[in-house]
């Protein structure tokens, strides 16, 4: 296998060699004009070439069609069963746990329906996630308008985008691996979630992941015989040395950040393997494809939960998939796994939610529950920028953008391609203004060899700002006069909101999108822990480790902010809600939590309250703000509801 594979990356680096200035072409020889979907860039116009120079497309409308990933029917059925034993609704990171885990029964059947395509080849390069926030694997959704934050966002909304793909969001995401503190899962229990305390929940992080992690070879809180890769990133910069020593002058010790003893700073740990991005269908799902019991239908959309009305019993569902509508059954659950914006959208379009909202919006009424009326989401503010006087030290999109680079990269895994978006390290601080009488963080700061500006100049793709919706002009105010330069940055994570948002339909129409309300930075104290958040990276930036390289804070110029000082509190808080972006970890829109608790959607068990085999396994279950990106905890809450579900049945 491995000589094969030598043998492939010998003829591939061949072919880029002999082809590097060929364009794409088509059945006719003339240059193929490229998907919308996949911006032109110096970037993608590169890989595309390296990768697949010269090839003829059976799609003539996806430029990677045939560098997808493939999930035919197996034992060459043509089409699937009108019935199964389980229909999983989104094969993101939680349902592709699921679908796997519960297929090892030769004797169960499962119907796994996504919406989105299998992921290419292109999704596998790290360095360009950025990208992928504006293209066909994202649904493209916006918050509704909201006074007072993401003012330098095109229309002054905030935007959403989630994984629309086979893999969701971790087709997608930063590849960023955290758990969250102790204490949070222990809440999460106290509050009468049984099953779910930190000793529950670090089982099923532990039986997932595959750690290779140098010098944590024997700790106690990492695995290494589970399917999903766990590593540090291979290709560093100096910046990520000087942000831990930064730190520990500070009082923040070098530690493993997702063990349980202690806060501090730590090299990032991504889901990544050789320098590629390990997605959740990539690590559980394709290894399983070809198992005859495991049915996985892309691209299509499920638009209804079948629910008997007199027995408020789940019993199938419906789905539309070219252009044709389709019913199918399930002997045993229905089980929605389309992440916190889709699962609760898909229970009231299907009779489970507020009466009186379904009722306005002419929905039958099987279940009331309060589904959409709590969201957590995890913002940061990312314009916080310092320049340095030492030259070729950040990661810059155009030193990245060389035909060696990626070369190397799909010989060995390192260059600069393998940066996960220039991500290297994670720290946790509890400010001052923390109320949480445990050791809990209230922000986490994301270590950036390099910047917002990193991806600019005159061949920059301006990934990063684009994918973040801000405004052009806006940005060129602020931050023109020191764009593709070095300079470093740490983004603060507001970690524990105290505003809550909610969700609910646009309309009963299963095509549209819902209204979402972040309700961000209601809460004074939100914005508060913001300024305290800043002020603690402007003193990790005047320690002597960063002032050898000369840090220096930009002073950016926000329209909204002109009149305001710069450096002053009121004038952080203006550029706060100037650049106001989501971490893509919306949570609780379908709460998890005991009978007694008003908001609760779903048990502990993860059952819809008052509707018979129906559960939802995903992030939108979470009940309470945990410090840590919501992917890993997605794929633990597929691997613990896995079991659930086979105990119920055994």
């Amino acid at each position: 296998m491995k000589s094969v594979a030598k043998l492939f990356t010998t003829s591939l680096i061949l072919t880029i060699v002999c082809v590097k200035n060929v364009h794409l072409r088509n059945k006719n020889g003339q240059p193929k004009r490229p998907n919308a979907s996949f911006p032109q860039t110096p970037m993608m116009e590169l890989l595309a070439q390296s990768i697949a120079p010269n090839i003829v497309q059976q799609n003539p409308g996806d430029l990677f069609d045939i560098l997808r990933d493939k999930y035919p029917l197996p034992n060459g059925l043509k089409s699937p069963f009108t019935e199964y034993d389980y229909i999983i609704v989104g094969a993101g990171s939680a349902g592709c746990v699921l679908a796997s885990r519960l297929t090892e029964d030769p004797d169960v059947t499962v119907l796994l329906l996504e919406v989105g395509k299998p992921e290419n080849i292109l999704t596998d390069v790290p360095s360009i996630a950025p990208y992928f926030q504006r293209t066909e694997y994202s649904w493209p959704y916006f918050m509704e308008l909201q006074p007072g934050v993401c003012l330098g966002m095109e229309n002054n909304r905030c935007y959403w985008p989630r994984g629309r793909a086979v893999g969701g969001t971790s087709v997608i995401n930063y590849m960023i691996y955290t758990r969250g503190r102790p204490q949070e899962w222990d809440r999460i229990a106290a509050d009468g979630n049984y099953g779910w305390s930190y000793k529950d929940v670090l089982q099923y992080f532990m039986k997932s992941e595959r750690a290779s992690l140098q010098g944590l070879e024997n700790s106690p809180y990492h695995a290494n015989s589970g399917e999903l890769n766990v590593e540090f990133v291979p290709e560093r910069t100096r910046l990520i040395d000087t942000f831990l020593e930064a730190g520990r002058i500070l009082g923040h010790p070098t530690v493993d950040y997702n063990a349980p003893e202690q806060l501090g700073f730590g090299y990032l740990q991504a889901t990544i393997h050789g320098g590629k991005r390990v997605s959740a269908a990539k690590a559980f799902l394709h290894p399983n494809k070809k198992r005859p019991n495991l049915h996985i239908l892309p691209m299509s959309t499920v638009t209804k939960v079948l629910i008997d009305p007199s027995t408020r019993t789940a019993y199938g569902v419906q789905y539309a998939r070219n252009r044709l509508r389709y019913e199918v059954r399930a002997r045993k659950e229905v089980i929605l796994s389309a992440g916190p914006i889709a699962s609760p959208q898909l229970l009231m379009l299907s009779g489970v939610g507020p009466k009186d909202h379904l009722s306005r919006l002419g929905i039958p009424v099987i279940q009331d529950l309060p589904v959409g009326q709590t969201l957590y989401d995890h913002i940061t503010f990312p314009g916080l920028v310092f320049t340095l006087n030492v030259a070729n030290l950040s990661f810059i999109e155009s030193r990245i953008t060389r035909l060696e680079n990626v070369i190397q990269w799909i010989q060995f895994g390192d260059t600069g391609v393998s940066t996960t978006g220039a991500a290297e390290g994670i720290g946790y601080i509890k400010t001052p203004l923390s109320d949480d009488p445990d050791e809990v963080p209230d922000i986490e700061l994301i270590s950036i060899g390099g910047s917002l500006v990193s991806d600019g100049g005159l061949t920059g793709s301006k990934a990063v700002r684009r994918g973040m919706m801000i405004r052009e002009d806006v940005f060129n105010e602020a931050y023109g006069s020191v764009d593709n330069t070095d300079t470093w940055t740490a983004f603060p994570m507001l970690l524990h909101p105290k505003s809550v948002g909610y969700l609910e339909l646009k309309n009963n129409n299963p095509f549209s999108h819902p209204r979402m309300y972040g309700n961000y930075l209601t809460d004074p104290r939100d914005v508060a822990t913001f300024v305290a958040s800043i002020r603690h990276v402007q003193a990790l930036a005047d320690t002597e480790p960063f002032q050898r390289l000369g840090a220096k804070i930009h002073p950016a110029q926000y329209p909204a902010c002109k009149k305001l000082t710069f450096d002053t509190d009121d004038y952080w808080e203006c550029a706060v809600r100037t650049l106001t972006a989501t971490l893509h970890h919306q949570i609780a829109t379908c709460r998890m939590g005991p009978d007694s608790d008003p908001l609760a959607i779903v048990d502990p068990e993860l059952r819809v309250y008052g509707v018979a085999r129906l559960r939802v396994v995903d992030s939108s279950i979470i009940p309470r703000t945990v410090a840590a990106h919501t992917n890993a905890p997605a794929i633990m809450i597929g691997e613990k509801a896995a079991d659930m579900i086979k105990e119920t049945w055994r």
